[in-house]
């Protein structure tokens, strides 16, 4: 059975993650969309947002919708604190989801200083955007935010959520959203709750989306392909014709980050081979790095969880594990992120199916929306920390030198509930 038969197939207590629960909500998710509608003033960008690149210390990519049709859009930057200015046209990158027609427009900064504070702003024939700050990434120390789940009935815990973060974090350089970003992939009114959300964050700290199994349903909560979701998101070229942004890797500082994806179930009746091109990509990627550190992105988990009054499903290893984890070793991933399940786990280093020092570390995000599973999951026999129970949302920060990254997970009032530190020998 797998993961979406299952959340149909009728558990009272996982209805909220196929949408029952959602569709009554519509006027939550309108009354905070009529909140982004002057995200940056008279020129009427919204959305506006910088997108992780390959190379985030020479390049980013800025994104935004309109209201209207803009005449010579653009982006001015230039050296925080120097008068001299460069531009960038924009194109259109149009396109239309759930009856609505977005005009969307979409530029990228190439040929930028590293470790470099930057300013940018919206321009068009005739009018100005503020000033947003936007920093590039040099080789050394960095901190980034990881958020779980964020699929939501009403997203104003998410929003509480990565706005205290973001604050209690202040030197973060990026952040990062473990999948199911929405809750329904095709309503709009859930993607702008969700950017309603990071507004004053997404703007100047650039975003790494995952495209989770949510993002891939329609308003009947049948599968589609994520129209939305590769829409808004203009992440790194990964070199597939099938699944151009479904995918992809980046460098920050001593990292590689590997972005997954683990949605090759929803999207096979569709385009089929999603797994079996990203194992061949995985190994030629991870190897043509020279990174100190090697981090692996993916959605769904790698455990298979037994679940309370269901004897029939075992504890295990899921077909994302079987299907990766043995790769994970081969190619010396040093720590692997996943999310899905609404729960935090911390698995230590698991290598063979097994406890092994040798292995890569293993962390499941949690959750970071208002959809929780009170009560649902049995502990598993590599589970080394497990968030307190009853479980609310939680999100997670990392601390990466050449020598070593310190990960901490905390509550929504920044209570700590579990540190692990990974070294470089």
């Amino acid at each position: 059975m797998n993961r979406r038969t299952f959340i149909i197939g009728g558990v009272g207590t996982l209805g909220l993650l196929a949408g029952g629960a959602f569709l009554a909500q519509g006027t939550l998710y309108r009354k905070a969309a009529n909140g982004v509608r002057s995200l940056a003033g008279d020129l009427d960008a919204q959305y506006l947002r910088q997108l992780i690149t390959a190379d985030a210390a020479h390049s980013r990519t800025i994104m935004w919708q309109a209201e209207d049709v803009l005449t010579r859009p653009a982006i001015e930057y230039r050296i925080q604190g120097q008068a001299e200015v460069q531009q960038v046209p924009a194109r259109e990158d149009f396109f239309s989801d759930d009856g609505v027609k977005n005009k969307q427009y979409l530029a990228q900064l190439q040929d930028l200083q590293a470790a470099a504070t930057y300013e940018y702003r919206v321009v068009t024939e005739t009018a100005a955007s503020d000033w947003h700050t936007l920093q590039t990434a040099g080789d050394g120390d960095f901190e980034c935010l990881l958020f779980p789940d964020s699929q939501s009935s009403d997203y104003s815990d998410w929003e509480n959520l990565a706005q205290n973060a973001a604050k209690r974090n202040p030197q973060a350089a990026f952040f990062i959203n473990m999948g199911d970003i929405v809750d329904n992939g095709e309503d709009h009114t859930q993607w702008q709750a969700w950017f309603h959300g990071v507004e004053g964050i997404i703007d100047r700290l650039p975003f790494v989306p995952l495209m989770g199994n949510h993002e891939t349903y329609d308003q009947n909560w049948k599968v589609r392909l994520p129209e939305a979701y590769l829409h808004y998101f203009a992440v790194p070229e990964n070199g597939s014709r099938d699944f151009a942004r479904y995918y992809y890797s980046f460098d920050y500082g001593p990292v590689h980050f590997m972005v997954l994806n683990s949605q090759w179930d929803e999207t096979e009746d569709f385009k089929f081979g999603l797994k079996e091109e990203q194992i061949e990509w995985l190994r030629k990627d991870a190897q043509q790095s020279t990174k100190q550190w090697k981090i692996v992105l993916i959605h769904k988990d790698v455990l298979q969880y037994r679940i309370h009054n269901r004897p029939e499903r075992q504890e295990g290893i899921s077909d994302v594990g079987e299907a990766f984890m043995p790769l994970f070793e081969e190619l010396g991933i040093d720590i692997v992120f996943s999310a899905h399940l609404h729960t935090y786990r911390n698995r230590g280093h698991i290598r063979g199916n097994h406890h092994d020092s040798k292995g890569p570390l293993y962390i499941l995000t949690g959750v970071a929306g208002n959809v929780r599973y009170p009560g649902l999951w049995i502990d598993h026999a590599l589970d080394e920390r497990v968030a307190p129970q009853p479980e609310t949302d939680n999100y997670l920060t990392m601390d990466v030198t050449k020598e070593r990254i310190v990960i901490k997970c905390f509550l929504p009032d920044g209570q700590e509930i579990d540190q692990v530190e990974v070294a470089k020998k």
